[in-house]
């Protein structure tokens, strides 16, 4: 059911929105604290699930289990922290619809190998997202002061290396999914949250060890809530809701949908700094929600009219 895939996937987009904000609310822990902890707690559900067989990757030839390893290694771990870093030099504006150009490259790649969608019906929904990301960063960049601008263009720097992390591993991702034999959805969740727990253990020099004796103690309890949150329901639960909405979705619409990513993330961010967004940040905002619902319109009204379901979006 369509709806129901929707729905998985804005409940994704929500819980992965958490990632602007939370390298901010964990102060004085750092984004390498919550990295670490993070992605602890993932690989931890995910090795406790595998008591139950239905969740062991059993079966996966050597090479599949080393992809998956690296997704999660590289792909989680890696795009966390570029975010983290991006959130913290160029402030909440500007990683957020950086990272969300994302869906316009991957709903290209996408159409064009599915052709989930004639390009002139696609073309509305993708100028409306890209034209949100060009308002917002320029308006942003505007307004900065030559001491700030330093920060910002740092900032989307590492906005950009997010990017290109999430491009790289949802094109390797969704290539297994649509092998001759892709692997079970949930077993290759449990292999990547195996593989994010492994390549956060190797960022444990870099952990505040400092502040376990200095941290209040409702900093620390902050923290491992925080920490929890973006384990539990930021990693594990969101991929879950990502493999449903995946399997309902054309993966055209499954990638624009992430935009909603951005609009959480921008909600989060403004919330957390106690202000309204500027008329740029809201105008960028908004379009880049018009070009989702846009999208969402477009698909709906080739399902109405064809009466049969479209091809399945690849797990990513």
């Amino acid at each position: 059911m369509m709806l129901l895939g929707i729905i998985a996937g804005l409940t994704t987009c929500a819980l992965w929105g958490l990632t602007f904000i939370a390298p901010r609310a964990v102060a004085p822990f750092t984004a390498w604290d919550l990295t670490i902890a993070r992605y602890g707690i993932f690989g931890l559900a995910c090795l406790l699930l595998m008591a139950d067989r239905r969740f062991r990757p059993t079966g996966f030839a050597p090479s599949r289990l080393l992809i998956g390893l690296l997704l999660g290694g590289a792909g989680y771990v890696g795009y966390f922290i570029s975010a983290a870093f991006a959130v913290e030099l160029a402030g909440a504006a500007v990683p957020p619809v950086i990272i969300g150009t994302m869906p316009v490259f991957l709903a290209i790649v996408a159409n064009l190998r599915d052709r989930s969608a004639p390009w002139a019906a696609l073309t509305l929904p993708l100028a409306l997202i890209a034209i949100g990301v060009v308002i917002v960063n320029v308006a942003t960049i505007g307004v900065a002061d030559v001491a700030d601008m330093t920060s910002i263009l740092l900032g989307v720097l590492a906005s950009s290396a997010a990017l290109t992390i999430w491009i790289a591993y949802g094109l390797a991702n969704a290539a297994v999914m649509r092998s001759t034999a892709p692997p079970d959805g949930l077993q290759w969740v449990g292999l990547q949250g195996v593989g994010a727990a492994i390549g956060s253990l190797l960022l444990l020099p870099l952990a505040s060890f400092d502040l376990v004796s200095t941290a209040s103690a409702w900093e620390t309890a902050r923290f491992v809530a925080w920490a929890l949150v973006m384990g539990l329901a930021g990693s594990w639960f969101a991929t879950w809701c990502w493999v449903i909405a995946s399997h309902r979705l054309p993966l055209a619409l499954a990638a624009q949908l992430i935009v909603a990513e951005t609009v959480f993330g921008l909600a989060y961010g403004f919330i957390f700094e106690g202000r309204f967004p500027t008329p740029a940040e809201a105008i960028g905002a908004t379009m880049q929600f018009a070009g989702v619902c846009s999208a969402i319109a477009v698909f709906s009204k080739r399902r109405a009219l064809s009466g049969v379901p479209q091809k399945s979006a690849a797990q990513v």
